[in-house]
């Protein structure tokens, strides 16, 4: 079973639901205030149970790193499941699989289970009481400022979360009275530049009373800072310029009665507003002391391995210093839960260890996301001059002096060599290393992956699959360890990087970018995080290894490398599904077949044959929003379905 090293009071309180939550509600209507006020004026009467009712407003975050459950993991084409098995019917999977509909919505997020205007209703009640001075007599004023100022953030996260779902909603900024008419809480759908101020102003209000960092390391961590509202911050601006909300004129015919729900016309001082904010958040992360993580580790390893480990542990490392905001919800699970992310990435790399099912070797990244990443050149492989990939299921036997990334006189596919650091960090497959804390012979002689049939890595049982054959490295902790032949493991869990300061540094490049074109500022940021991966910089690398050595002086051309960078640095963090739907690329990339290896086959000229596991569809304008539920269009009539559903 998974060690639990995360086991402070705040794991249990941000998921725990006290007795106001349970109180009733209408599905009729949004934010209606129960009619139980002594369970209310209970609930603010002393510090303790208002600090409870703190924690149940952080419960509704959604559990970014839930692999069955996340829309960032598997609603669109970074990740692949084996076939339905046990564990992924009925999941947020079947959005990737095209079946998303409107009489029972997958990941409804408006008034589901996970319905974010009820955390948003119970953020209301929260700052209506709090706020008064008279409530909560034992809370000191210090204290008092930063609750608000951090249920503020999350009432200005939940509207975020549904309008990147939903597009324009309804803004809920207070707790209606349950003496409200049926016009005052028929909630209508607000503009989308009034939803983004409206967020964007809260965040702002929010962070003047967050601190700049956490003191109180053994109890607090995952709580929400000054830095992590700016950051997000950043991330809403840069949204709101992207494409999909910024002059689409797909969405032109969504009104409220004659009210434009979408803006007319493009408007390019949004991407301005998109920098200042990015380089705002910058400025106050660094203050705060964040920097891009380097690997530290005393093991005597290789620089390529190194390299690696600094890749790998910017995401595992627990409390590193690049994480802006870690997330605690669902970080302690067992090894046996079907939604544990470090379990449900493993393969069976362990020899001793072949048939260890706390291994569950199934999340895997479909080939076109590994043909993604860029040569060890740092260019993309149809672009490198001294690399020929046109043939890149070619068999190739691994050298001596590529023992670090690949197996020593193993043969794989051209596809997996010559590639830069984030590749081999991030993924494992036929013929690839897999260094651990606990390979015992170093860095050259460790774990690895052998996967064609017949080989350990290849099929566990019917349901613990690889579909691909590149297994994703990146979200194991390199202190994951099997125990022996039994069904167990240990290892470190880590909070999830719901924002890393790599992520800041790309969106301020890319709102720069878009704002006023390529300049030394926009390339100095994507070099830091281009360095850090063990890559030169972008003009450097272009000029000297791409076919399109231009490429990084226009705005078009550097638009281009800014989103491959980012789908690279923020690759199985469940960024690219949103990323995607900003830059309204989701038409293109979503609907491209999700292929693999033949895992069915054991000679390797047989088993490097691309096969289609599943044909996607992506339906335009429509899928690029979630419908909202049929039944709240029916009961709301100041509600307007989304286009196409």
């Amino acid at each position: 079973m998974i060690n639990r090293f995360f086991t402070n009071k705040y794991i249990a309180f941000v998921t725990a639901v006290i007795t106001v939550t349970t109180m009733c509600r209408c599905n009729k209507y949004l934010d209606v205030v129960p009619d139980n006020v002594i369970t209310i004026d209970n609930a603010f009467t002393l510090k303790r149970e208002a600090e409870k009712y703190l924690f149940t407003c952080y419960s509704f975050l959604p559990t970014e790193n839930h692999p069955i459950n996340s829309l960032g993991f598997i609603a669109g084409d970074e990740c692949w499941l084996p076939r339905d098995g046990v564990f992924f019917r009925n999941t947020v999977w079947d959005i990737a699989k095209g079946n998303q509909n409107k009489v029972n919505p997958y990941a409804n997020y408006w008034d589901g289970t996970n319905g974010l205007y009820a955390g948003i209703r119970h953020c209301n009640i929260f700052l209506e009481n709090v706020s008064n001075t008279q409530k909560v007599y034992d809370l000191e004023p210090d204290m008092r400022t930063r609750w608000l100022g951090e249920v503020e953030f999350l009432k200005a996260y939940y509207h975020f979360y549904l309008l990147r779902n939903y597009g324009p909603i309804p803004i809920v900024d207070v707790a209606l009275p349950i003496s409200s008419t049926p016009n005052e809480v028929r909630v209508k759908r607000a503009p989308v530049d009034s939803v983004v101020n409206y967020i964007a102003n809260l965040l702002d209000k929010a962070a003047e009373k967050l601190p700049m960092k956490i003191t109180d390391v053994a109890n607090e961590m995952g709580r929400i800072t000054k830095p992590i509202a700016m950051a997000v911050k950043a991330r809403l601006l840069v949204t709101a310029a992207s494409p999909l909300f910024n002059g689409n004129s797909d969405f032109t015919s969504l009104k409220n009665e004659r009210e434009a729900l979408f803006p007319a016309s493009y408007d390019p001082t949004k991407w301005q507003r998109a920098a200042n904010a990015a380089k705002e958040a910058i400025e106050i992360a660094h203050q705060a002391g964040f920097e891009l993580y380097k690997f530290q580790g005393l093991n005597k390893i290789s620089d390529t391995t190194r390299t690696q480990m600094s890749i790998r542990n910017a995401v595992c490392e627990r409390w590193n210093s690049e994480l802006i905001w870690g997330s605690t919800r669902n970080t302690s699970l067992t090894a046996q839960g079907p939604d544990y992310i470090q379990s449900i990435c493993m393969g069976q790399i362990d020899p001793k260890a072949p048939i260890n099912l706390a291994a569950y070797n199934q999340l895997c990244a479909p080939l076109k996301i590994a043909q993604l990443f860029y040569t060890d050149h740092g260019v993309p492989i149809n672009e490198d001059v001294s690399y020929n990939f046109s043939n890149f299921s070619e068999l190739r036997t691994a050298t001596r002096a590529e023992r670090y990334n690949l197996i020593e006189g193993y043969q794989t596919a051209r596809l997996n060599f010559d590639r830069e650091p984030r590749f081999y960090a991030d993924l494992g497959f036929d013929g690839s290393i897999w260094y651990m804390q606990n390979s015992l012979y170093g860095d050259s002689a460790t774990y690895d992956v052998r996967a064609k049939q017949g080989q350990r890595m290849n099929e566990v049982n019917t349901d613990y699959i690889n579909m691909t054959g590149y297994w994703i490295k990146k979200l194991v902790n390199w202190k994951f360890a099997f125990s022996g032949l039994v069904n167990a493991a240990t290892s470190e869990n880590y909070p999830w990087p719901m924002f890393r300061l790599a992520d800041l540094y790309l969106l301020y490049a890319e709102a720069l970018n878009e704002a006023s074109g390529p300049s030394t500022e926009v390339y100095t940021y994507l070099d830091k995080v281009r360095a850090r991966a063990g890559l030169g910089g972008v003009v450097t690398s272009w000029n000297q290894y791409s076919n399109s050595p231009g490429k990084p002086t226009t705005k078009e051309g550097l638009r281009s490398i800014i989103h491959q960078e980012r789908s690279i640095e923020m690759a199985f963090e469940g960024s690219r599904l949103w990323d995607l739907r900003r830059w309204k690329e989701a038409a293109t990339e979503l609907n491209k077949p999700i292929t693999g290896w033949d895992r069915t086959q054991a000679a390797p000229a047989d088993y490097y044959r691309v096969v289609n596991i599943f044909s996607q569809k992506f339906i335009a304008p429509r899928d690029y929003f979630w419908p909202i539920r049929e039944y709240e269009i029916s009961v709301n009539p100041n509600l307007v379905q989304n286009i196409g559903w």
